[in-house]
C-alpha cells in the first residue's frame, strides 16, 4: 500500500493508472476510521474489480468547520488508519496537510470555492452555514487530485451525498457516485468517528436518535393516511428531549430526490435528524 502525502505525486499516480486502463475507486474520509469507512473501501474494489485502484484520502478539512466547531478536537490517528486501510486492501492512502491543500491560505492566497447553491441550503447547509461550501470544494480538489472513475460515500450523509451528486452531475465531473448503505451498532447507532467523544451515560442516551427514527416509521405504518409533517416532528422532537442530555437541532422529513420538504409524511418520505447528545452533534437519516 502506498501512501501520499503530495498532490503532485498523487497526481502522477493517477495519472499513470489512466494512461494504463486501470479503473481508479475512491473513498474520501477525515479519518478515525471504522467498520462503516471499510465497507466504503469494500464497495469501491467491488466497484473496480481486482485489477482497478482504491484511494482512501484521509484528511480532517477545516474549510467545512465554523470556528465554533470541533475541528481541533476532531479524532485523529493516522497509524490505526493506515493500518485499517491496509487490512481492507486499499491501494493507496492520500493524506495531505493543510499547506498542501490549501497553500497560502492564511495570507488570503486561497479564493477559490465551489458553492452548491440549492440543495445545501436546509438541514445542515441551514445549520452550519459554511459546512457545505467546505465541503464541495474539498471533494471537487479530491477528485482532481486522485482523478477517480467511482466515489464511494456513506448514506448517513444523506444530504451531503445528493449535494456531491448534484455537484457531479452540473461541473460535467467523469466521476460514478456509489452511496452506500449506513452502517449501525448492534443497539441502532449509526458509527460515526465523533461516537468517541460519547463517554459514560452519553453512549446509550445517543440512541435516541435511532429509536426516533424507529418510532416515526412505526407511526407511518400505522396511519391509513398521510401524518402531518409539523405534527410528527413536534412529537419526535419532545421524544428526544426525554432524555437529559439529548437536545433537537433539527428534525425534517422531505423528499429524498430532490431534498424538497413535505408537509404529508407518507412511506417512502426521508427523515433526517441532528441531535446534540451533551455536546456531542450526532446526524442520521432513513427512508420511512
Amino acid at each position: 500500500m502506498q501512501i501520499v502525502s503530495s498532490i503532485a505525486a498523487m497526481q502522477r499516480h493517477a495519472k499513470k493508472w489512466q494512461r494504463a486502463g486501470t479503473r481508479i475507486g475512491f473513498v474520501p474520509t477525515m479519518g478515525y476510521l471504522h467498520a462503516g469507512h471499510l465497507s466504503l473501501v469494500k464497495r469501491a474494489r467491488q466497484s473496480v474489480g481486482k485489477t482497478g485502484k482504491v484511494v482512501v484520502s484521509i484528511y480532517v478539512n477545516p474549510t467545512q468547520f465554523a470556528p465554533t466547531e470541533d475541528l481541533a478536537q476532531y479524532p485523529r490517528d493516522l497509524k490505526r488508519d493506515l493500518k485499517l486501510c491496509r487490512e481492507a486492501g486499499a491501494d493507496a492512502v492520500f493524506t495531505p496537510g493543510d499547506a498542501e491543500m490549501y497553500p497560502n491560505k492564511a495570507e488570503n492566497g486561497f479564493s477559490a470555492y465551489v458553492v452548491e447553491e440549492k440543495l445545501s441550503q436546509s438541514m445542515e447547509g441551514a445549520a452550519r452555514p459554511v459546512h457545505f461550501r467546505g465541503v464541495t470544494t474539498v471533494v471537487a480538489k479530491l477528485f482532481n487530485i486522485v482523478l477517480p472513475d467511482v466515489a464511494v460515500f456513506g448514506q448517513k450523509d444523506f444530504q451531503q451525498a445528493a449535494v456531491i451528486k448534484r455537484m457531479v452531475a452540473d461541473l460535467n465531473f467523469p466521476v460514478k457516485i456509489i452511496v452506500a448503505p449506513t452502517l449501525r451498532e448492534p443497539d441502532g447507532l449509526a458509527m460515526s468517528s465523533r461516537n468517541k467523544y460519547l463517554e459514560g451515560d452519553l453512549r446509550l442516551q445517543a440512541t435516541v436518535l435511532w429509536h426516533a427514527i424507529q418510532k416515526a416509521q412505526a407511526v407511518v405504518k400505522k396511519s391509513a393516511r398521510p401524518v402531518p409533517a409539523e405534527k410528527l416532528k413536534a412529537e419526535l422532537k419532545e421524544f428526544i428531549q426525554h432524555k437529559p442530555a439529548a437536545r433537537a437541532d433539527y428534525v425534517e422529513f422531505f423528499d429524498p430526490d430532490n431534498l424538497s420538504p413535505v408537509a404529508k409524511v407518507t412511506r417512502g418520505s426521508q427523515l433526517a435528524l441532528a441531535v446534540f447528545v451533551g455536546k456531542t452533534r450526532l446526524i442520521d437519516n432513513a427512508q420511512l
